[in-house]
């Protein structure tokens, strides 16, 4: 918790007079939703941006936009104690102000950026805080460079009823500095940074992740009827782990805001909750996210907005047991619907940042909590720009395997692409002798390479004389990290 923070603190945007704001809790007159507030980031152009709050029912509202591209919003009417403005597509820049007015009174949101908005989520993976992680020092020394991204982190509430705007807010919109970013999601605070750097277009990060939680929270009701999980089976005691109870917290109120897209790291606890379904649930949850934003923002929401996520990470053997890696290799495969790569057919406009290659054994934090989240958010700002932006040759995929070759009991991988040899480990086979068909419950030999290329690795098959499968790296009774990657990184 920031020293400037005595607790969560619930943000009421109320009006004044003479253009000024003050944070209360006002029923029955002028204020915005409690994520709209000075210095954040709205969504640019060619998406138009929604701002909406609360008013006295029937009253009109007028919402004008001052600074390079001034606008004037047609006016609105307060219904149900809700406005809702849809303003023009707005170009990367400003700063901006936003005027909400009703007769006399009006308030102001001051120091507004438009931008790329993305909303960053899941469990502790996704919380850990940038003072935390490898050369902590140095990377919230960066912050002062970023004066353009913007930090948002909603305060971690749970609701059994959907509601319509956060019931908390643990830090509001704030322009980077150590004192901002240190407790901020250091995956999110990176990626937003170096998306920024490819981009030069301002950014808007919004953190609403809570630690040791399952996908089944996040989700919508209509979204695990999908999987057939409508009855929770996690511990009473847990509740922030009953179904549905995140989503309507901390993902429901968010549904009107302009997004470009969403980061997710999280599937750790679901190793031990419905492993099984994860290739349903998580897939699910994301359809469910993209229609659900898409309708409440009036379409300005893509329908297809792009969600990258974070492949569970090893290391976590000496803590967890041989247990945790079995199940984690289920959940890796169950993270990209079974296919093993992402974007794929059943989860389109998606990329995935792979972590096996990161563990940190060492971690003061728990091993299951690795302290290179760079490494991990460059990955994902690749994925972003290759999914999200349409960039060419951004090397976001693979290597993968092009051409296996059986030569003198070892087997040549050849790949579609030149690759880095990290280590000698990491290869696992099965071998169709002993079982008709290999699965990921089958026996798996350790397969250690014996020789390597700029696109290939050769790798003893001596365990399997005969015909082989090969499986990389699944890491089911060791900590494996990967051997391979993509020799541009």
């Amino acid at each position: 918790m920031h020293h400037w923070i005595s607790s969560l603190i619930s943000i009421w945007c109320c009006a004044l007079p003479a253009h000024s704001s003050s944070l209360c809790k006002c029923e029955g007159t002028l204020r915005y939703a409690s994520y709209y507030g000075d210095h954040m980031v709205l969504q640019k152009a060619p998406e138009r941006a929604v701002v909406w709050g609360f008013g006295p029912e029937g009253v009109q509202v007028n919402v004008t936009l001052l600074g390079p591209r001034p606008q004037n919003a047609p006016p609105v009417n307060v219904t149900e104690g809700k406005w809702k403005v849809t303003l023009d597509p707005v170009e990367a820049g400003g700063p901006y102000t936003v005027i909400a007015s009703m007769d006399q009174l009006s308030v102001n949101l001051t120091d507004v950026l438009f931008g790329e908005v993305w909303l960053c989520s899941g469990q502790s993976n996704m919380c850990f805080e940038t003072e935390k992680v490898f050369n902590a020092e140095a990377e919230l020394q960066l912050t002062s460079q970023y004066p353009r991204v913007r930090v948002f982190m909603a305060g971690m509430r749970q609701s059994d009823q959907e509601l319509d705007d956060l019931a908390a807010v643990q830090q509001i919109w704030s322009v980077p500095t150590i004192e901002s970013v240190k407790g901020f999601s250091a995956l999110c605070w990176m990626f937003g940074r170096l998306l920024y750097a490819d981009l030069s277009t301002p950014v808007g990060l919004v953190q609403s992740c809570w630690g040791g939680t399952v996908v089944e929270t996040w989700s919508s009701t209509r979204a695990l009827q999908q999987c057939g999980l409508d009855h929770d089976i996690v511990p009473r005691h847990k509740s922030e782990n009953r179904n549905s109870r995140l989503w309507n917290a901390m993902i429901h109120p968010f549904l009107k805001m302009t997004l470009k897209g969403a980061i997710w790291y999280q599937g750790e606890s679901n190793t031990v909750v419905n492993k099984d379904v994860y290739n349903c649930s998580f897939p699910a949850m994301i359809d469910d996210w993209r229609s659900s934003f898409h309708e409440a923002s009036g379409g300005q929401t893509a329908l297809n907005f792009p969600f990258g996520f974070v492949q569970l990470a090893p290391g976590v053997c000496l803590a967890l047991g041989l247990n945790y890696n079995n199940f984690a290799s289920t959940i890796r495969w169950h993270q990209t619907a079974d296919t093993g790569t992402a974007p794929n057919p059943r989860m389109k406009e998606t990329f995935m940042a792979v972590a096996m290659d990161l563990p940190d054994n060492g971690s003061p934090y728990h091993p299951i909590h690795p302290r290179d989240k760079l490494t991990v958010a460059n990955r994902l700002t690749l994925g972003a720009r290759a999914v999200a932006y349409g960039e060419k040759d951004v090397p976001f995929l693979g290597p993968y395997p092009q051409k296996i070759t059986f030569i003198n009991n070892s087997l040549i991988i050849t790949y579609d692409q030149a690759i880095t040899v990290r280590n000698g480990g990491g290869f696992e086979i099965c071998c169709p002798g002993v079982e008709a068909n290999c699965s990921l419950e089958s026996p798996w030999n350790p397969a250690p390479m014996v020789n390597w290329s700029s696109y290939s690795v050769q790798v003893s098959s001596a365990e399997c004389p005969s015909s082989h499968e090969t499986h990389f790296c699944k890491g089911r009774h060791t900590c494996c990290t990967c051997v391979l990657q993509d020799s541009s990184e």
